[in-house]
């Protein structure tokens, strides 16, 4: 059956043990804690899950095990992107996507395609996908963007292209695809800290990796961002930025990784090349997430009376 996705989705880290063996207890925990925090869907090997280090043996076995876990009671969206085009079409077409409602795909990195190279790439990729598609635009990290005109063209083409996650930071490009999408195309922030600016122009929730550190109040930000609560959904806001500068200050996932370790989810073990946040910063998130626990989550129930 068909979801609606809408809110706050959590682009969803891979947890390791210190050997580097894949921790599923910790997944389970993270998945839990993450349910529990009021989250309205999660995301499962995008760049936050670091699927560039896993095999395709880790892969299938992490797909499998979250979807067992979660088991229906969010829906789940599964990262599946590359720079080769036939590859990550043939993956599609090998994947059972019973249990999956829809993928992410990031446009293809360091190849640096044109915008008709981008069309003609999630083309092939719409035409071998039984799901729906969630566009993801992320300049920073592939080295190309997709413009909006591109974006507004894969929306209009195909029926199964459903939305986008826009992270390129340049909000004249966001409102841009705000303005001229299809009523039913959905535009997700790829930014944190720019997620409640960009509902308030119009946009469906977010993909974030913030809501992992903080799900309770992040996903209600958005809520309240969403259902026009202004003055609630800043109060929730900018309590966050400060953690979410950190988060992102080493790398990511390496930040919101000793985020869980703070919180007890699971250990921040990062595979290479990647490494652990410095102590220093390590520190300062400890003493952020401490003073927000204490003092903004009854802040928090205060605002919702």
């Amino acid at each position: 059956m068909k979801v609606e996705l809408k809110g706050t989705g959590v682009a969803m880290a891979t947890p390791f043990k210190k050997d580097g063996a894949i921790d599923y207890e910790g997944l389970s925990s993270l998945i839990e804690y993450l349910i529990d925090g009021g989250v309205e869907f999660l995301v499962s090997l995008g760049t936050t899950g670091e699927s560039a280090v896993l095999s395709e043996e880790e892969k299938s076995e992490v797909v499998t095990f979250t979807k067992n876990k979660i088991n229906g009671r969010v829906p789940f969206v599964l990262g599946v992107g590359g720079n080769n085009t036939n590859a990550v079409a043939e993956e599609i077409k090998s994947t059972d996507f019973a249990g999956i409602d829809a993928i992410l795909s990031v446009s293809p990195a360091y190849n640096k395609p044109t915008q008709e190279g981008i069309y003609q790439h999630f083309k092939a990729i719409s035409e071998a996908c039984p799901v729906d598609i969630i566009l993801y635009n992320v300049p920073g990290r592939t080295g190309s963007n997709i413009s909006a005109e591109t974006t507004l063209r894969l929306a209009n083409d195909f029926e199964n292209i459903v939305a986008v996650k826009e992270a390129s930071r340049d909000m004249e490009q966001f409102m841009q695809i705000l303005r001229d999408k299809p009523d039913n195309f959905k535009v997700f922030s790829g930014d944190d800290a720019l997620t409640l600016p960009m509902i308030l122009m119009g946009a469906d929730g977010v993909i974030s990796v913030q809501a992992m550190a903080q799900p309770k109040e992040f996903s209600e930000m958005v809520r309240q961002g969403l259902a026009g609560n202004l003055e609630k959904a800043r109060a929730l806001h900018y309590p966050q930025l400060e953690v979410i500068d950190h988060i992102f200050a080493e790398g990511n996932p390496a930040g919101v990784k000793a985020c869980l370790q703070i919180k007890g989810i699971c250990e921040e073990h990062v595979r290479l090349p990647l490494v652990p946040i410095s102590r220093e910063r390590y520190r300062k998130l400890e003493d952020l997430l401490g003073s927000y626990q204490e003092t903004d989550l009854e802040n928090l129930k205060r605002l919702l009376k």
